[in-house]
């Protein structure tokens, strides 16, 4: 007799909050465009996801805590749970921008500030104090780069919120978020630059995670833009505006210089070694660094007045949604196969 096989909760995606990083930048990009429809549209489906998705958490976590604990202090899967820190916080942005509901916002951004802290740390000091660790080329993978994007998520809502509020702490506590973020991305693109330049790079293992190698210095981008719309509140931040226009543009060209890398890397994987393309939940990790191009380019032209770029953020938001759309499809299509196949 055969062992059962572990249940779909037991076995859940550690980053499957993906899908609503990549459906809550993608409604916020809508929204910025003026197709408020849609973004309020996307803001449901960001909602329905984030719902589900904590519940199905939440089961692991009570339910199967030896694989939960296992994954999270794993160094190729721990810091995937990243996604809930950065999914939550761009839920919180997007019922700020979409619907104008701050007291949302702020109580979402506390919860991010938590769960930043509890994630973050728990996997960080597992992979440095625990156990046997991998070489390099084994043990470390794009979703390293969550680091950054979680920890700029942080300071994109409270760059939000000093709106709506006059706290120097919280200015502070903005400011020291990006620059973090910053730090972070600069420690894990030297080494995972390493490991794609100087260790075999297998076609199984160029995912899409690779992508937030741009989306982790794209939310940079929108971070430091909203932290520079937000210096007429805030004599601190209007202090070192000089400073974030330089890191905003740094991050920008940074970003922009991935992409041709992340789509040659597919173009390579698919169609020169001739992988399958098949849904996968880190597809999700594909759509978010389109989206948040476009929204912060969107954000950085109007923070840095630069009317010449008007028209990037509409291109990437397309190229956004048709990704979104073709994922989605993909996840409904393993939805029925899955349900087919338990109703046989």
């Amino acid at each position: 007799m055969h062992p059962a096989p572990p249940s779909a909760i037991a076995t859940l995606f550690p980053g499957y909050f993906a899908l609503v990083m990549a459906t809550g930048i993608v409604a916020v990009g809508t929204d910025q465009q003026g197709v408020g429809w849609l973004a309020a549209a996307l803001y449901v489906v960001t909602v329905i996801a984030y719902g589900v998705l904590a519940g199905l958490l939440g089961a692991r976590v009570v339910r199967y805590p030896r694989r939960f604990l296992a994954d999270l202090t794993n160094h190729m899967r721990g810091f995937a749970f990243l996604t809930v820190v950065a999914g939550t916080n761009v839920l919180a942005a997007a019922s700020a921008v979409i619907h104008g509901w701050w007291g949302l916002a702020w109580v979402l951004w506390w919860i991010g500030n938590a769960l930043w802290v509890v994630l973050l740390y728990s996997t960080l000091i597992a992979v440095v104090v625990l156990g046997h660790k991998p070489k390099l080329g084994a043990g470390i993978n794009g979703s390293w780069f969550l680091l950054t994007v979680a920890t700029q998520s942080v300071a994109v809502v409270a760059a939000l919120l000093l709106g709506r509020s006059d706290s120097d702490l919280l200015a502070f506590l903005a400011i020291s978020a990006f620059t973090l973020g910053i730090v972070v991305y600069l420690i894990v693109m030297t080494m995972v630059f390493l490991r794609w330049t100087f260790h075999d790079f297998e076609p199984t293992e160029a995912d899409p995670p690779a992508w937030i190698a741009a989306g982790a210095v794209a939310i940079s981008v929108l971070a430091g833009s909203n932290l520079l719309l937000a210096g007429d509140t805030s004599p601190r931040i209007a202090r070192i505006a000089p400073f974030l226009e330089g890191t905003v543009v740094m991050s920008w060209a940074t970003a922009t210089f991935w992409f041709p890398l992340m789509i040659a890397i597919g173009v390579w994987r698919h169609l020169v070694r001739r992988v399958p393309l098949h849904y996968h939940p880190s597809y999700w990790a594909l759509v978010f660094p389109l989206g948040m191009y476009g929204a912060a380019t969107y954000r950085m032209r109007i923070a840095i007045e630069l009317d010449s770029l008007a028209w990037l953020p509409q291109l990437a938001l397309a190229a956004a949604l048709v990704a979104w759309s073709t994922t989605l499809v993909g996840l409904i299509r393993q939805g029925l196969r899955v349900a087919t196949g338990r109703s046989r």
